[in-house]
């Protein structure tokens, strides 16, 4: 007699990213802390979500706005304290909402004790605890760049020797060969998961793994190592294999193929539930970096989406994103952010949330949030922005033609405070905001959607939630493409047993006549219920159909 399995809790559940500098300001300085993450978690609980991740609240001297972590076992002061923090967690409990830190374990800061011990001699117990170098013909030692501009090695003058950073030159690199390492890091696991977190969104995981042949020499670029596997399924072993509360760990893995996926989050494998994966977010990037604006072709988009859908389907699961902290604001980079924000808004949401896999939704974008508008280069905070500016000015491009890039590409897009009230502060803060906030929140906010009756974007947001939650066809169902090369129609069926859901949405500002047979029982759309469309989709329109 064969066992059912259950499938796993995160199948029916939804994600709610917090980028907490931006999210509520309890003290008023202008920069988002615990106490205003407590004081929104009846929101959290009214909208659905089941877990919210935050971005990193470690100790942090903030040269990446906490990604460069000098402590992982206190909370940065910006944010509040560790006994805050127990707080937040024990009333986020309290109301069914888990709690998933970002791991960031690629790099630290080079305020870090274990760094400032590893530069201190190259006979300290912990130089190897990070990748040195030595230089080779008076430079670097081979040809990576940082994925925030320039080398990826810093020479340390009081050594003599260069060190990695994928990033920033304050974000060394970890080297993850050395078992000491990796022992450091999963006891620090261990130690917020006894805490009670939930589990761990992990920052750059396949990163950890270098091909340490490639370190030396004129190597072009990293390449991800196997031993990423072996990392991963040892961390499974450490921290998460002998617990048995319902746990998640998803990996950000830019680069990995749907290959790569399966081999991470395949279950009988031990390593990942879920990954996010970059294909579909830099289908709109140019040919010489994301700041080089194209328009997003739907096709290319649906060939993305639909091949991760089916290369899925059997063994691994996806994770469904279209915007985060790293990415512009979905609906001003996908949709219409002007005359059909409400319709595009709801379309995108619609489209995400239906495919398989376990949807995750940024701050703001349940109100519809659009890009930050920012005119100057000074209006910018993010690393990677700023530091973009610096080497297109040095190579002799216009400044206009850079912020211009930056309106549409830049990180602090997703970054401006979330617009709760019409208020000078947008009842982000009392204060003066950390980053600008956007000129549109005396019009779009979480006050003005809430009493927008059958116009709220939160409120569909919460029935698309609900109707994961109550359907095993959205959480569970197969996945197929419809109409795959129609350049504005996205079409799509969910089915399992004897139901199927049939998604159709038009990805354009004009009417479209519809191309499939939409009979059956309106589950969801976002225009009246009772109108008589006539046979066609009206811009941005999309409709969730029950068929039996």
């Amino acid at each position: 007699m064969s066992i059912e399995i259950a499938p796993a809790w995160w199948t029916s559940a939804v994600v709610y990213q917090i980028y907490p500098r931006s999210f509520a300001d309890s003290t008023g300085d202008g920069i988002g802390d615990l106490g205003g993450i407590r004081g929104k978690l009846d929101y959290l609980q009214e909208l659905g979500v089941d877990v919210v991740w935050l971005s990193p609240v470690y100790r942090s001297p903030q040269a990446d706005n906490g990604y460069d972590i000098s402590d992982y076992r206190d909370i940065d002061p910006l944010f509040g304290s560790l006994d805050e923090f127990d707080l937040l967690l024990a009333e986020a409990h309290a109301r069914g909402i888990k709690i998933v830190m970002d791991l960031v374990v690629n790099h630290t800061s080079d305020e870090h004790a274990w760094f400032e011990e590893s530069r201190s001699s190259l006979a300290n117990p912990k130089r190897d605890w990070y990748v040195w170098r030595d230089g080779v013909d008076g430079r670097e030692p081979n040809l990576w760049r940082s994925m925030f501009g320039g080398p990826a090695w810093q020479l340390d003058a009081a050594t003599g020797q260069y060190y990695l950073h994928l990033f920033a030159v304050k974000q060394p690199d970890l080297n993850w060969e050395n078992p000491e390492v990796r022992a450091a890091v999963y006891e620090m696991m261990n130690w917020w998961l006894d805490r009670g977190v939930d589990g761990f969104r992990m920052d750059v995981i396949n990163l950890i793994a270098k091909v340490q042949s490639d370190l030396v020499g004129d190597s072009p670029g990293f390449v991800m190592g196997d031993q990423v596997h072996d990392y991963l399924q040892e961390m499974n072993r450490e921290v998460f294999a002998s617990r048995d509360a319902d746990l998640i760990t998803v990996g950000e893995t830019p680069g990995a193929t749907v290959d790569d996926a399966i081999r991470f989050t395949s279950s009988d494998r031990l390593e990942l539930d879920m990954v996010f994966q970059f294909e579909h977010v830099g289908l709109d990037h140019g040919p010489r970096t994301k700041f080089d604006n194209v328009p997003l072709n739907l096709v290319d988009l649906k060939r993305s989406l639909g091949r991760w859908q089916s290369g899925l389907a059997e063994s691994g699961w996806n994770s469904l994103y279209f915007g985060n902290h790293d990415q512009p604001r979905s609906v001003s980079r996908f949709g219409d952010d002007g005359e059909f924000r409400f319709e595009s808004a709801t379309l995108l949401a619609a489209i995400l949330h239906l495919h398989r896999g376990t949807p995750y939704v940024y701050q703001g974008d349940e109100i519809g949030m659009t890009n930050a508008g920012f005119t100057t280069i000074e209006q910018y905070q993010d690393i990677e922005s700023v530091n973009y500016y610096d080497e297109e000015i040095a190579a002799g491009a216009s400044a206009a033609d850079i912020v211009e890039s930056l309106a549409f590409r830049s990180r602090d897009n997703a970054r401006t405070p979330v617009q709760w009230d019409a208020s000078p502060g947008a009842g982000f803060t009392t204060g003066t905001p950390w980053l600008a906030i956007t000129p549109n929140h005396s019009t779009i906010n979480v006050a003005a959607d809430r009493a927008a009756g059958s116009r709220s974007i939160f409120e569909f947001y919460r029935r698309l939630i609900a109707l994961r939650h109550e359907s095993s066809v959205v959480a569970l169902g197969d996945f197929e493409m419809l109409e795959p090369e129609h350049p504005t129609l996205y079409a799509f069926t969910r089915s399992l047993g004897a139901e199927s859901l049939l998604v159709v949405g038009n990805f354009s500002s004009g009417t479209l006549e519809r191309p499939l047979s939409a009979e059956g029982d309106l589950v969801i759309g976002n225009y009246p219920h009772g109108e008589d469309a006539s046979g066609v989709l009206r811009p941005w329109e999309v409709r969730v159909i029950r068929r039996q």
